[in-house]
């Protein structure tokens, strides 16, 4: 069981997110799940996890420096879609797919999203 309820990322341009996040997050079984009020998207694998949307306060989006929201991919080939997916839908490469030093089968790809917001994708499992 996950620790958090859901994660929530702020945007200044919800159709160009949502575009984004459709193309980005479909290689990692996560598909939009449907509006979250009149400023924001819902997505997840069988409910709403995580939430894109305009801030409530009515201030511009930022990124957070420091930041990081990392979805989890079912394998490599996942972790390679939603990098191409991502850079193919307006996001920027901040690191391409491939092994990552902390443990000896975490795979993982980084971009940022239109926003700025940098997320990742990462695999645990042996190629």
């Amino acid at each position: 069981m996950s620790i958090f309820s859901h994660a929530v990322l702020g945007t200044n341009n919800l159709e160009k997110a949502q575009r984004f996040y459709d193309a980005a997050l479909a290689p990692l079984g996560s598909k939009r799940q449907g509006r979250f009020g009149e400023n924001g998207m819902m997505y997840g694998a069988e409910g709403p996890e995580f939430i894109i949307t305009k801030p409530g306060n009515g201030e511009p989006a930022t990124f957070a420096n420091g930041g990081t929201l990392g979805f989890l991919a079912p394998d490599r080939a996942a972790v390679r879609a939603f990098h191409e997916a991502a850079l193919a839908n307006g996001g920027t490469d901040e690191g391409a797919p491939g092994p990552r030093a902390f443990t000896d089968t975490a795979y993982a790809a980084y971009v940022r999203d239109p926003d700025g917001n940098k997320i990742t994708a990462y695999s645990f499992t042996a190629e």
